[in-house]
């Protein structure tokens, strides 16, 4: 409350020294609000359609409304900015093998008009007057889809660029624009003021290769390169050959510091007054407001310190400061947000610091248990190496916000394909994720110096990389235990439907448990279906593991198949994983294999066990001892179980 009322006094007695310029356009439709203008060709049909794929030399922009701040002529400073857009570009429409031209983001002096004779090569920018240099100080990055020999660089034909005031790319780099044609491209420009750097990155939401460059820098200093006040916008063009330009969403931030004006001293020693009476009335109701809030403050410091220094203790990830994750996720936008779960989100970003795309978690800083998950997942993956882990990056500690940064998963979580509206997985790929997933508890369970139980394996906690690679994430409920252990009491934590029967009822976690819930990830693989379905056909209401053994009972495990596999599958492969699922997911613990016996099944290097045609009842025994530890934690019920995270 001080703070609000200090703030708010200097918000109305002291100027603002930041000139920033910040929009997020999600879609573009006829009727909104006019911060963007259309030029040309360009029209709006909740994306921008620069250019109709069927129209030979056509041109067309879209453009910000107001003018942008670049840099401040009175002290020669520059902004900071940064843009990210997506967009799409339809190469199908060839002839004789060829389409063009190409789409460019541009900064242009204020004013800025559509050229005529632009079409073509010209990207809409230059035309055969100023041909290859312009006629007004320009700035442009762009994805050129065709090679003109009389300034396009020829030892790479199509090619993202940064140019300078000319056509000639000052630096560059080949882009297969044809391999990517129709794929959604994310692209993020940076500049930097310091160091005057301006990079470029883009990645495609389906068919990204990390063999192709995907990133771009050059050295520019921007206040000799162009006016004060710029206009920023897109154009592309098309030529004697065509292609189609979607522009899907646009976001830009920036920030200028701008000169202080010169203050009068009488206006000085009015502030300075003012100033004095109202901190000396401040100073009296913080020491009231701090003597009741002494304890509680000295408690978070310690806990503070103490989370900080347990976490620099540990090796690998490195710690990030709170406001370069704000910028990185344009403040946690919604827009931005990949997913949600019980104690926090997930949210895309783009961190300048290390110039690379990442998944921020951000727990919920007043929950003990988010604190909990955040000490426990650091300290817990910072010390694991496997290819089928997710990479922690860093993590940060601020404000009562507790953060992690991932690497970023372009193919998102496996749950998004199998039950989402992501593309569904073919075959090879979903017994590629099988073995993957099998190699990861592999590790944690046998390889690892202690066994890692992880507590939490599910379909949304398994993530897929650009290869379709599988990288087991989320380790906030995972505990360690002696290998030579067999259970540990935790209490109950998890997910409904992937939780072991015997875990469930003595809050008792096991290498067994785990092995249940990956038997469970198996036949969602294998099926489409998720593990508690409570759809009309499921009238029963029957878990996963219980209506494929009923299938298995009545030798109709084709029936168990994905629909949208359709017979596109290895029937041997098949078979071997649904029986390695109802092995991992038998009732009885002391009845499922160890994740080195399944691994060695699904390499089809031992023959597939005989299971019960009817699925056993579980068996079980409660010790007191298990349901007073669980109980005084308030574990073993269904209330506190962690549902859906």
């Amino acid at each position: 409350m001080a703070s609000y009322i200090f703030f708010l006094f200097l918000f109305h007695v002291l100027p603002c020294f930041v000139d920033s310029v910040h929009f997020n356009f999600t879609s573009f439709r006829q009727g909104d609000p006019g911060n963007v203008i259309y030029h040309g060709d360009a029209s709006p049909d909740g994306a921008v359609v620069l250019n109709n794929i069927d129209f030979i030399a056509r041109v067309g922009w879209v453009t910000y409304a107001e003018e942008v701040p670049i840099w401040n002529p009175r002290n020669g400073k520059l902004a900071d900015f940064s843009t990210s857009f997506s967009f799409i570009i339809d190469t199908r429409n060839l002839r004789d093998g060829n389409f063009g031209h190409g789409l460019c983001f541009f900064l242009a002096p204020v004013g800025i008009q559509l050229r005529v004779n632009s079409a073509g090569g010209f990207l809409g920018l230059f035309n055969q007057i100023n041909n290859a240099t312009s006629s007004f100080p320009l700035v442009h990055v762009e994805f050129d889809t065709f090679a003109n020999p009389e300034w396009d660089p020829l030892d790479v034909g199509s090619h993202v660029g940064v140019n300078n005031n000319s056509l000639l790319s000052s630096n560059y780099t080949s882009w297969n624009a044809t391999k990517h044609s129709r794929d959604i491209c994310n692209a993020h420009i940076s500049y930097d003021s310091v160091t005057k750097n301006l990079s470029v990155s883009w990645a495609y939401k389906l068919t990204s290769d990390h063999r192709e460059n995907s990133s771009l820098s050059y050295i520019i200093d921007l206040a000799k390169a162009l006016p004060p006040h710029v206009a920023i916008g897109f154009s592309a063009s098309t030529g004697s050959v065509t292609e189609g330009h979607r522009l899907l969403s646009w976001e830009f931030s920036s920030s200028l510091d701008i000169e202080k004006p010169s203050i009068k001293t009488g206006v000085i020693v009015g502030i300075s007054v003012s100033a004095f009476v109202f901190l000396v009335s401040l100073v009296i109701f913080l020491l009231v407001w701090l003597h009741k809030k002494r304890k509680r403050k000295a408690k978070e410091i310690t806990e503070f310190i103490s989370i900080n220094e347990d976490l620099n203790k540990e090796a690998g990830p490195r710690r990030f400061v709170y406001k370069d994750l704000e910028l990185a996720t344009n403040r946690f936008s919604a827009h931005r947000k990949l997913g949600e779960g019980g104690f926090g989100a997930v949210y895309r970003g783009f961190l300048n610091e290390i110039d690379t795309l990442v998944a921020v978690k951000k727990l919920s800083g007043r929950s003990k248990q988010g604190k909990r998950e955040f000490l426990t997942e650091v300290k817990i993956i910072s010390k694991l190496r496997h290819r089928n882990l997710v990479q922690l990056i860093g993590w940060c500690n601020e404000k009562h916000e507790y953060l992690l940064i991932y690497e970023f998963m372009p193919n998102g979580s496996l749950d998004t394909h199998l039950f989402g509206k992501r593309p569904h997985l073919c075959w090879d790929v979903r017994y590629k994720v099988a073995l993957g997933l099998a190699s990861a508890l592999l590790y944690l369970h046998e390889e690892w110096d202690q066994c890692v139980l992880h507590r939490d394996i599910k379909a949304s906690n398994i993530m897929l990389d650009t290869n379709f690679n599988v990288k087991l994430g989320d380790f906030g409920l995972a505990r360690l235990m002696d290998h030579e252990l067999r259970s540990h009491t935790t209490g109950l934590a998890g997910t409904f439907g992937y939780m072991a029967p015997e875990y469930v009822m003595t809050g008792r976690a096991s290498k067994e448990s785990d092995i249940y819930s990956f038997g469970v990830s198996i036949l969602e693989i294998v099926t489409g279906r998720k593990s508690v379905d409570h759809s009309e056909e499921n009238i029963e209401g029957k878990s996963l593991v219980e209506r494929v053994w009923d299938l298995y009972g009545r030798q109709q495990l084709i029936s168990a198949m994905d629909e949208k596999l359709g017979e596109e599958f290895n029937m041997e492969q098949a078979e071997c994983l649904v029986v390695v699922g109802l092995w991992c997911g038998h009732p009885d613990r002391n009845s499922r294999p160890s994740i080195r016996q399944a691994i060695q099944l699904l390499n089809l290097e031992s023959p597939l066990p005989n299971l019960p045609h009817k699925m056993p009842v579980p068996t079980y025994h409660i010790s007191p001892t298990s349901l007073s530890v669980s109980s005084s934690r308030g574990s073993v019920t269904f209330s506190s179980c962690q549902v859906g995270r």
